[in-house]
């Protein structure tokens, strides 16, 4: 595994530490980072939240941006941010919405990213039996949120795996990619023409199959999001939720944007959603 600490800062009484191992499964070195809320005497059990991020970015991201370390650590919540995708290997492409910082959370069958890009079963199988060792006293309880890309991501996983995953949020998350420009450019170049295959990794085509009884899935979208017509329309999710009787809050909250001065204002909301749910 190889685990090393990169990074280590107090935060509200907290720890955020940032990490680096030796993926088996990606073939590579990846990093991510890790939120232990502050130890108190009432706090026998600690639940876990995964947060994906979007294009471009890293597991720092939301970590340096959002402020969600005072609402995690009031609420005694762990966070785990993982990278968005494979790093420091040959496989990438000039465009900035392909490749490195663009995997899609999916386990891509197309050369030559079928090597490295197998984040899925990375966030899977391999990534939580270490997180899972990191945090004190952990519930074994847990939940999944993220940010466009990563809003994807976070629906897509948390709908493949409702055993697992007991509550899910998104800010403007990328729900139906395989009719969106950004979802088609990658799921053309990781899983090839066949859109057969591009369904097991659409969530507006898994809510409608699989639906998601847990409990409310919380989606949160800005007004003035310049991505939100073209990428991030939320109709085709909402209908497929509809049809399987999958509850969903979804949000416009009028003149924010795609930044994370919008994840910023609304985290402690979806922190709080998530902590009703698993605790």
């Amino acid at each position: 595994m190889g685990l090393k600490i990169l990074e280590q800062h107090q935060s509200f009484g907290g720890q955020q530490i940032k990490y680096s191992h030796e993926s088996a499964i990606l073939q590579c070195e990846m990093t991510f980072s890790l939120f232990i809320p502050k130890k108190t005497e009432e706090q026998k059990a600690v639940p876990l939240i995964w947060f994906l991020a979007g294009l471009t970015c890293t597991d720092d991201n939301f970590s340096q941006k959002s402020g969600f370390q005072k609402y995690a650590s009031e609420n005694g919540v762990a966070f785990v941010m993982p990278d968005t995708s494979p790093r420091k290997i040959e496989e990438d492409s000039p465009d900035w919405d392909l490749g490195q910082g663009a995997s899609f959370y999916l386990n891509a069958t197309q050369e030559p990213w079928k090597r490295h890009y197998q984040m899925y079963d990375y966030l899977t199988k391999e990534l939580p039996e270490i997180v899972y060792s990191l945090v004190p006293n952990f519930s074994g309880q847990e939940s999944i949120m993220g940010h466009s890309m990563g809003g994807h991501g976070a629906l897509v996983i948390g709908l493949k795996n409702p055993e697992r995953f007991q509550a899910i949020s998104a800010f403007a998350p990328i729900s139906n990619p395989m009719n969106v420009p950004w979802g088609q450019k990658a799921f053309e170049n990781y899983l090839g023409s066949d859109q057969s295959n591009w369904e097991n990794w659409d969530a507006a085509k898994l809510v409608e199959k699989t639906g998601f009884k847990n409990s409310p899935i919380l989606i949160t979208q800005g007004s003035k999001d310049n991505f939100y017509e073209i990428q991030l329309n939320e109709a085709a999710f909402l209908a497929g939720a509809k049809k399987s009787h999958t509850c969903v809050t979804y949000q416009i909250e009028k003149e924010y944007d795609h930044s994370y001065f919008m994840i910023a204002t609304f985290i402690e909301e979806h922190i709080k959603h998530h902590v009703n749910i698993i605790k």
